[in-house]
């Protein structure tokens, strides 16, 4: 929005970051504060079932695309990229803003546009790094085109504010998708995976963090044709997971509830509840947030794109515990940092006190007093 004073770069370790060319006027600031997902978020629930784990919704179904290549290429069945191709095929939108693999640094994100099911299938598939797709939305809507947004809860938040206030937002991003999000890991994290299966960043021509299968392996394609792989349980749990930035594990909305539909893997479960690792055909959660959401869902599984079957919602906090896990720590952590003066963001509208009550006492003082002490850390190191 400020595109002569504020920049995206990357910077260590690894993490996309806005850089300030010039300073901001205090109108600017005030403007930057309304729409900065980092600085918080408002949920109203508008007359929606609002479950207080996973916010506001309509309708939730699992289901998978009916493209055998995008449901085998998809992080789980494929549903979020056969919902983008209708939309595409049906003359909803112009075009898809959506994240792929970058060609130089194969570990790396780009935006895209795609325009087509060869677009849709090359960004399918979760990737597990910083990505920044609004930083060119000037020129998004300098096009006069008509898109389909993916990305981050995140950055659904702000294009939300933005649609809200901005008419011709709003009439360029028609409708915002988004998906089940864990946190964004640094590109340290994703050259340590490329450590751990023993394949040199420059060797690389291609890498999956996911898909072709589901969960599917973190994948190397090297540039000889060989291929390098580990488990997602490996990649992920094992590695990425302790690169995710400070500010996603604070976040109240790892789950989109700012998008028109958002999906996630719709994991099965074993004895003990916990999600079940094990290759499979691709099943995802699709989450319906909004009238026009329901609808285009609809259309979808008329047009013969997609394929859904009925959920049981109360199956959701035990196939997904990481989701569950962060939100009900989250009051604990932004205590700590109240405590030590730190900056934390505002929350309105999305449950911190109900979710923390779902937590055992002693589970949440663990996570206040751990909050507390890297918080301690980190004014030292500053001090220091």
């Amino acid at each position: 929005m400020f595109p002569d004073k504020l920049a995206m770069e990357m910077s260590p370790p690894g993490f996309l970051r806005p850089k300030q060319i010039a300073p901001l006027t205090e109108v600017e600031d005030d403007r930057l504060a309304s729409f900065c997902p980092a600085l918080g978020q408002t949920i109203e629930a508008q007359g929606r079932t609002d479950d207080i784990l996973w916010g506001p919704y309509l309708e939730m179904r699992t289901g998978w695309s009916t493209d055998p290549d995008l449901r085998f290429s998809g992080a789980s069945g494929g549903a979020l990229s056969g919902l983008l191709l209708h939309l595409l095929e049906s003359g909803e939108v112009d075009a898809v803003v959506q994240i792929a693999a970058s060609a130089d640094t194969p570990i790396a994100n780009l935006t895209v546009i795609s325009t087509d099911r060869a677009g849709i299938l090359a960004g399918a598939g979760s990737r597990y790094a910083p990505s920044a797709p609004l930083a060119q939305l000037g020129e998004l809507l300098a096009s006069g085109q008509r898109y389909a947004f993916v990305g981050k809860p995140c950055d659904v938040v702000a294009l939300r504010a933005l649609a809200n206030d901005k008419p011709e937002v709003a009439a360029a991003f028609p409708i915002m998708l988004s998906f089940f999000c864990a946190g964004v890991p640094s590109e340290t994290g994703g050259r340590e995976v490329l450590a751990a299966i023993g394949a040199e960043p420059e060797m690389v021509a291609r890498f999956r963090y996911r898909g072709q299968g589901w969960p599917g392996r973190a994948t190397a394609v090297l540039k000889d044709g060989s291929e390098r792989s580990m488990t997602y349980h490996d990649s992920w749990g094992g590695i990425l997971s302790k690169h995710v930035q400070h500010r996603c594990k604070i976040c109240a909305d790892g789950t989109g509830k700012a998008a028109d539909i958002v999906c996630a893997d719709a994991w099965e479960s074993d004895a003990a509840g916990y999600p079940v690792f094990d290759e499979a055909e691709g099943i995802s959660l699709i989450v319906n947030r909004t009238e026009l959401g329901g609808r285009v869902l609809k259309d979808a599984v008329a047009a013969g794109r997609i394929e859904t079957a009925t959920f049981d919602v109360e199956q959701l906090a035990a196939i997904q515990p990481g989701q569950r896990e962060r939100r009900r720590a989250l009051l604990a952590r932004l205590l700590a940092l109240r405590l030590t003066g730190q900056p934390i963001p505002r929350y309105r509208g999305l449950h911190l006190w109900g979710a923390a009550r779902q937590n055992p006492t002693l589970r949440n003082l663990k996570n206040f007093l751990g909050m507390l002490r890297r918080a301690l850390r980190h004014c030292l190191s500053e001090k220091g």
